[in-house]
């Protein structure tokens, strides 16, 4: 079974008012600092052989905003996880970015340093809609960057997209896909905005500045893109994710498949051998922990049968090809589960097909339902 490598980089250098990740604005101070505690929490998952000899098979750096940080900084990283934990041969190297933070050159240095997938978080190409959600950038970088890209040799190319923003109609969606789609990317990512506690965006909500996501109109933008998207050549694999043949994410799969993975960086979450962990979501507190040769976790969690059942249920329900229960399992004894699977069944939700267990079309748009049903 594949192993994966997740890296936080904790920057950005402004918050988006929907983002509710944990980051801290870009300080060169500030990076040096977390670029020390995280090669000592590197060199201390190595001496605990975290992989049990096992090399991963996926490295994404996730954020914030990994390209805060110089590709010289990012090719050091790439290096010592090298050297420290090993890379299978042929393994993905993704890495997130914002437009604004990369250029030809830096990218061809990433290249040369491995990496091989790159995602950006254009969110939309429209340039007001940008302007709404405190996107300091025009909408004309996502394109820029797209191109000094592929220039630069990335061949795998994907884009994060939003619906639902503010202000956003269905005709400046369709030209958002529309827009995306001429850039020629291999992989899309499409997602509904949630307005998440503590942001900028619940704030405008709660003064009245903003309005709630219309739920009906997200609804038939998730469909338009579906459509055009299949349409256009893309296949619908998980949930919010499409993609040309052959490229889906391979370290999202081992989310959604119940692999396991190792999250390192402030925030970063794992899931090694029916353990669930988490890295504590405080910059200082987690240096301050590595300095002292100390895992900087926080809650962990050791999953019971039931349970790693159930959740590699939840999660393999988010892939269009469902979930084989004889591979699961048939969750074991778990008449709970049984039970739950039927009623849903018998709503609607969920379909079996040649002995796989798949969500409905109104099952995915009740997907959050449909999980805290099963878990």
């Amino acid at each position: 079974m594949s192993v994966g490598l997740y890296i936080h980089v904790p920057f950005c250098r402004t918050r988006c008012h929907f983002c509710a990740f944990y980051l801290q604005i870009h300080r060169h101070d500030k990076a040096l600092a977390y670029l020390e505690a995280l090669r000592r929490e590197i060199h201390l998952h190595t001496s605990l052989n975290s992989f049990g000899g096992q090399c991963p098979s996926t490295l994404y750096f996730g954020g914030g905003t990994p390209t805060t940080l110089s590709p010289d900084q990012l090719d050091a990283i790439v290096a010592r996880v090298r050297t420290c934990f090993g890379l299978q041969e042929g393994a993905e190297i993704t890495l997130e970015a914002h437009p604004d933070t990369v250029t030809e050159e830096g990218l061809r240095h990433l290249v040369q340093t491995g990496c091989n997938r790159i995602s950006f978080g254009a969110q939309s190409m429209d340039e007001e809609e940008l302007i709404k959600i405190g996107r300091r950038t025009s909408a004309k970088a996502t394109s820029r960057a797209v191109e000094w890209a592929r220039a630069a040799g990335f061949s795998n190319i994907n884009l994060d997209l939003i619906y639902g923003l503010p202000g956003q109609t269905m005709e400046s969606w369709i030209a958002t896909l529309g827009d995306a789609l001429i850039l020629e990317p291999t992989h899309l990512s499409c997602y509904a905005l949630t307005v998440e506690e503590d942001t900028r965006l619940a704030v405008d909500l709660r003064r009245g500045d903003r309005t709630e996501p219309d739920a009906l109109l997200q609804n038939a933008m998730e469909d338009e893109a579906a459509l055009r998207l299949t349409k256009a050549g893309f296949q619908r694999y998980e949930i919010s994710n499409y993609c040309r043949p052959g490229y889906a994410c391979r370290h999202n799969l081992l989310y959604w498949q119940d692999g396991d993975y190792l999250g390192l960086g402030p925030s970063a979450q794992s899931y090694l051998d029916g353990v669930r962990f988490g890295n504590v979501e405080d910059l200082a507190a987690y240096q301050k922990a590595l300095e002292k040769g100390q895992l900087p976790t926080g809650e962990e969690e050791k999953l019971s049968l039931r349970q790693r059942q159930r959740e590699a249920l939840v999660f393999g329900l988010r892939l269009t090809e469902g979930v084989d229960l004889q591979a699961l399992g048939k969750q074991s004894q778990d008449s709970g589960g049984k039970e739950a699977l039927y009623c849903l069944t018998q709503q609607g939700f969920l379909e079996e097909r040649s002995g796989r267990i798949k969500l409905t079309a109104l099952g995915r748009r009740y997907a959050d339902s449909v999980a805290v049903s099963l878990l």
